[in-house]
């Protein structure tokens, strides 16, 4: 467990998010060791769909039953209300969905329950935790909202509210979702140019960067202009598998195959910065990308983050 201090003191961390479920899993772990303590009650999740909140949460609380998940898999009843009714509560730590279980059941009365669980020392994993708030009276202990970033914070009666990291992310889950659809487009002309498939990816502020082992013997100004026809084709892009998505009509390897924006033509901005930089730490050469219309290329480059194998 992190030091107290750490959690005393903690006005916000923030992460990029990155892609595919191991780096995602891995990095819930991380924030499980930093910013929970064992005395936190009610931990909230703000973010749209898809954004790889549920993934977050399996790193944070392994174990964790979710009572829904990407693959349809839907708890009924809910655990937490079906215990709240019987005034016995069984498990130690329970989630909800407030999004999906609002269609079921009315938000005062999900609010009731969480308040029942925390009052006889559960915890409460609450994903779209601004939707109950309002019927709640209390703020969470822990807001986590994920977005093209991961917002950390320990709200104080002063706040941050939800609504106001809900809308960060709310706002930024559109970068991601337009770096991770052109980072797989680059990589799709990079494999028809005879490169392998780019097996290690970081992240940078609205954009993506690829490292190989060995500096690339191609024009990056043809690649730029290759991925820019695919993104004015306006070609559909959708989830095909847990490792896949499909462009067009063709299937490609993906580790986060629920990101992405629904057509290449929703794609604004890309460029590529058009020279290798090479890593002497990693001891990689690297390929830089961004999106969005206001981005500086250079100075996106300058934020690389951690880079975690995929």
């Amino acid at each position: 467990m992190a030091p107290m201090f750490v959690h005393e003191h903690l006005m916000q961390a923030v992460y990029f998010a990155p892609r595919g479920k191991k780096r995602l899993v891995f990095l819930g772990m991380n924030l499980q060791e930093r910013y929970l303590s064992p005395e936190d009650k009610l931990i909230g999740f703000l973010g749209d769909a898809g954004a790889g909140k549920s993934l977050l949460i399996r790193g944070m609380f392994p174990g964790l039953e979710l009572t829904n998940d990407d693959d349809g898999i839907n708890l009924r009843p809910l655990p937490l209300l079906d215990d709240a009714d019987r005034g016995h509560f069984r498990s130690r730590t329970y989630h909800l969905d407030v999004r999906f279980e609002s269609a079921f059941t009315q938000p005062w009365i999900i609010a009731d329950a969480i308040k029942k669980a925390i009052n006889k020392g559960r915890r409460v994993v609450v994903e779209h935790f601004d939707l109950v708030y309002p019927f709640l009276g209390m703020n969470a202990e822990v807001l986590i909202g994920v977005g093209e970033e991961v917002i950390v914070t320990r709200p104080t009666v002063f706040g941050p509210e939800p609504q106001s990291i809900a809308e960060i992310v709310f706002d930024s889950i559109k970068y991601r979702r337009m770096a991770h659809s052109a980072e797989d487009l680059t990589a799709m002309i990079l494999e028809e140019m005879g490169l392998t498939k780019p097996q290690v990816h970081s992240d940078i502020k609205h954009g993506f960067v690829l490292e190989f082992p060995d500096k690339p013997d191609i024009d990056l100004d043809l690649v730029e202009y290759r991925v820019r026809q695919l993104i004015q084709a306006d070609l559909p892009i959708c989830f095909s598998d847990e490792e896949h998505i499909r462009v067009g009509e063709i299937q490609y390897p993906c580790t986060g195959p629920r990101i992405h924006i629904k057509r290449t033509s929703e794609i604004t901005g890309f460029h590529l910065l058009k020279e290798f930089r090479f890593d002497p730490v990693q001891k990689l050469y690297t390929i830089a990308g961004v999106v969005g219309e206001d981005v500086a290329l250079t100075r996106s480059v300058d934020l690389v983050a951690a880079r975690t194998p995929v």
